[in-house]
């Protein structure tokens, strides 16, 4: 598996090398955007299931979450990426579940901070769950797999995802949105400037709310594998 992503990942930069040297970032976005465009509703079906492929991969998430926002603006580029990212992870929870049972079980057995997580999933699934969304403890593709070997319901892993997902979500979709003004050149005019610049100042504030959260989340979720460690006897890792 990692030497299909590093061969995944030489292409991909191999690909945007090329394309830097034949087109002009610019021209390369215009046309891509028209490309997509005239798919009409197709296009962000597409996206999703390109985000569900590569969460089931273990592609990482952020570049796509990123990309979407890129393609497809902040409103539709979101609701692209919800929908992916959310069937991407109930996917791959549910491979963790049956077939790629064995394999996934072996990819936890070498990460001791996942067993603390196990035992506090075990007692509070909904809460632990959501809180190890909100605080990336794992990479995001690799804990829907870890997940699937824990206690914890399909229908509160489901709700606990989609709530938990969506700070740094917005924040990735935001970037991306805002790199398709700039690229766009929709920068000009003193109208534009105020909104790009509101624009940032909005992506900042989202920046140090998610920050904010995700120190409120790493600290109760420490709290909550000491509690299941005490509890089970052992002694903390």
């Amino acid at each position: 598996m990692k030497s299909i992503r590093f061969i995944l990942a030489i292409v991909l930069l191999a690909a945007v090398i090329a394309g830097s040297l034949f087109f002009s970032p610019r021209q390369w976005f215009l046309e891509l955007e028209s490309y997509i465009n005239s798919l009409g509703a197709l296009g962000p079906l597409a996206m999703v299931l390109i985000y569900v492929l590569c969460t089931v991969l273990l592609i990482p998430a952020s570049i796509v979450t990123v990309a979407a926002g890129t393609l497809f603006g902040m409103k539709t580029g979101f609701l692209v990426v919800v929908a992916g990212a959310n069937f991407g992870a109930l996917c791959s929870f549910l491979l963790a579940r049956s077939v790629l049972r064995l394999k996934v079980v072996q990819w936890a057995s070498a990460n001791p901070k996942f067993r603390s997580l196990d035992q506090a999933i075990g007692k509070q699934g909904f809460k632990m769950v959501l809180l190890s969304r909100l605080t990336p403890i794992f990479p995001f593709v690799v804990l829907n797999y870890f997940l699937g070997l824990t206690a914890v319901r399909t229908g509160a892993y489901i709700l606990a995802n989609l709530l938990g997902m969506l700070p740094a979500m917005f924040l990735l979709v935001y970037i991306g949105a805002a790199a398709r003004d700039a690229v766009a050149g929709q920068t000009d005019g003193s109208v534009d400037f105020y909104r790009q610049l509101l624009k940032y100042i909005g992506l900042a504030a989202t920046i140090v709310m998610l920050v904010m959260v995700t120190r409120i989340a790493r600290k109760a979720l420490r709290d909550a594998e000491q509690e299941a460690q005490n509890e089970s006897g052992h002694a903390p890792m």
